[in-house]
């Protein structure tokens, strides 16, 4: 079992760095490179204080190429050479500890609009995380399964037929998860059985939006077959069990609960935590001793 968090690290206070539009075109690509260049910087330090500190999950930010997507960014990055020596290091690192890296695609990126204009940029944006996310050494993209647009059974259906027209390399890593206000666990395992897609199951999204149903987390288990060690998500309500908001920390009684319902089978834990790095040392640490 690896646990990890996302981003950013608050011992490290690291930053990563982004870039108006303004700015490329007064000082062109070369600047979207020299940020770029300082954020895979940033994520192999941040892997290296991880490593030290016995944490071998990770989620890379999904901005580490300023601009990744938008049409004046010209610049072929994942083949630059110098991008190229910095991810080998990286990659090297986490195939040598085995630790996992995954990537989450923002609120925008929605494979089941009704719009073929937002499919299309949400394809491009995952088509950026696969090259990141290889570069990388990882092995995750997360995604919602976006919006109900007032017919949840077509939304869920077009997210399927989406699914079932990217490519080969970004099918192999994406992971749908259940949501907090819209597309419960039933809802996503619906999806699953329409393409095959692995589910990534987020306890606390559960505790809110479940619609009166128990999780079976076995069936979870099932479908990650062919895809590795599953990955969840955990968190704590900011001001009680159903609130949205994230905690700054992980609950004892929300981590033990997510472990009895794991029933000793093995996951991939993401902390999902305002703080970051601190909420999951407690808890490597607490496994470490047992």
């Amino acid at each position: 079992m690896r646990l990890g968090y996302a981003c950013m690290n608050t011992e490290l206070k690291t930053i990563f760095r982004t870039l108006r539009v303004a700015t490329a075109e007064a000082e062109g690509t070369g600047k979207i490179k020299e940020l770029t260049m300082k954020n895979f910087e940033t994520t192999l330090e941040i892997l290296e204080w991880n490593l030290e500190n016995d944490i071998y999950f990770y989620r890379a930010s999904s901005s580490i190429v300023p601009l990744s997507t938008h049409p004046i960014n010209d610049w072929i990055w994942w083949e630059d050479p110098d991008v190229v020596a910095i991810t080998d290091k990286i990659r090297l690192l986490v195939e040598t500890h085995k630790v996992r890296v995954s990537v989450h695609p923002g609120q925008y990126t929605v494979l089941n609009s009704p719009k073929p204009e937002v499919v299309r940029k949400s394809i491009e944006d995952l088509e950026y995380h696969d090259k990141l996310i290889q570069l990388l050494g990882g092995s995750d993209i997360i995604l919602h399964t976006g919006g109900a647009y007032g017919d949840k059974e077509a939304a869920k259906q077009r997210f399927a037929e989406a699914y079932l027209a990217l490519s080969p390399s970004i099918r192999q890593r994406l992971r749908l998860e259940n949501d907090d206000k819209t597309f419960t666990v039933r809802d996503v395992l619906d999806v699953h059985y329409m393409c095959k897609v692995p589910i990534c199951f987020d306890i606390h999204h559960h505790n809110c939006n479940n619609e009166g149903e128990p999780v079976d987390y076995a069936e979870i288990l099932k479908t990650w077959e062919g895809y590795g060690t599953p990955k969840i998500h955990i968190s704590t309500g900011k001001e009680g069990f159903t609130d949205l908001r994230h905690h700054g920390l992980v609950s004892e009684t929300d981590f033990q609960e997510l472990l009895r319902l794991l029933g000793g089978i093995d996951a991939d834990i993401m902390f999902e935590a305002k703080l970051k790095e601190q909420s999951v040392l407690p808890f490597v640490r607490q496994l470490s001793h047992k």
